[in-house]
């Protein structure tokens, strides 16, 4: 009686058609060097006549890899984990890898246990994901196999980092500002400790600096990431310096924030106050009253990109340093009219 589904092939059957041992069967369908180009050939015929398909478990055992990988997050709940996630499992899943995914939640222990425990899973490699994009301390010497940091630059300059660049979004931010002749452009933001705070400020200040302009109000006006902060700095600003035109936030949360008190002072938006926001996060962007110009972090790119470094060093080519991903542009009615009809709103501009 024949074999009637490819579940029942087995490796045993390949090299028996083919004629060879299992070893050299083996060795010709995963690649291997040591067999010569018509052996080759003839054992995947043999495996395409018989619809053979390789039981990944055995591979991995033949290739000494398990096809898994393990992402290791600090904030699984959090805005920005959740897209970088979904793009490196998306790229995983295209290698046909598997993920093994444990949310530290920023407990040290919790951490080191759930790194023993994907170490003893036998996973190839590591994608090790910061809850923001400031130093963290590496746990490379911890982790015997290759290991890349996404949104959180290791302290290890031997370490590869993955980074959205938050100084080069900013200055799109700050370029599209005064492409727009804005010239009374005044920054909100989050807490001073954050890196991503202030690496925002360095950006906007370089294209204000390149073009004459002061910042309005005299200093940035750092806070909390909240809708609450952003009302309160709005008031401050504008009672500080009547005659702004513009306002650069640190996250959409606060530029909503400052929509609502700059409509609550009888300003139109954008015609006296154009608004820039930060992170493209759709509930506050597009939700908000107009909808909002932002800087898109590219976070699912940002994963996806850690996975091909990964994968890099998997292959023995490794590379220590920090790689900070271009941010872009998304142009909204917060700072001028809705686009044309049947054009782009999203203007991508690297960083120069």
């Amino acid at each position: 009686m024949g074999r009637s589904g490819s579940q029942s092939v087995t490796l045993t059957d390949v090299a028996r058609l083919a004629g060879v041992s299992v070893a050299t069967a083996s060795k010709a369908i995963n690649a291997r060097g040591e067999v010569a180009a018509a052996t080759r050939q003839r054992v995947l015929d043999a495996a395409a006549e018989l619809s053979f398909r390789p039981n990944v478990l055995a591979r991995g055992l033949i290739s000494g890899r398990t096809r898994t990988i393990g992402l290791l997050t600090d904030e699984l709940g959090g805005r920005l984990s959740i897209p970088i996630l979904l793009g490196a499992e998306n790229a995983l899943g295209n290698e046909q890898m598997s993920v093994l995914l444990c949310d530290a939640r920023g407990d040290a222990i919790r951490r080191r246990h759930y790194i023993r425990e994907l170490l003893a899973r036998q996973v190839d490699g590591f994608i090790v994901l910061g809850d923001s994009n400031d130093l963290r301390p590496s746990l490379t010497r911890d982790i015997p196999v290759p290991v890349v940091y996404v949104y959180g630059e290791s302290t290890d300059p031997g370490d590869l980092s993955v980074l959205a660049d938050d100084e080069g979004g900013a200055r799109l931010a700050a370029d599209h500002l005064v492409g727009l002749r804005r010239r009374r452009i005044g920054h909100i933001t989050g807490p001073q400790s954050y890196r991503a705070a202030r690496d925002r400020v360095t950006g906007l200040r370089a294209v204000l600096d390149d073009h004459g302009l002061p910042l309005a109000g005299g200093a940035p006006l750092y806070g909390e990431w909240t809708q609450r902060w952003g009302r309160q700095a709005a008031r401050m600003l504008l009672t500080a310096d009547p005659g702004v035109d513009a306002v650069f936030c640190g996250n959409d949360q606060i530029a909503t924030g400052v929509a609502d008190s700059v409509r609550d002072l009888g300003r139109r938006i954008p015609d006296d106050i154009a608004i820039v926001g930060y992170d493209n996060w759709e509930v506050f962007a597009a939700d908000c009253r107009p909808p909002l110009t932002t800087v898109d972090l590219n976070l699912e790119q940002l994963g996806a990109t850690a996975v091909t470094h990964l994968f890099a060093a998997l292959d023995g080519r490794s590379a220590p340093g920090v790689i900070r991903q271009p941010c872009r542009l998304v142009i909204r009615e917060s700072t001028g009219p809705p686009p044309t009809p049947g054009t782009s709103p999203t203007v991508d501009r690297p960083r120069p």
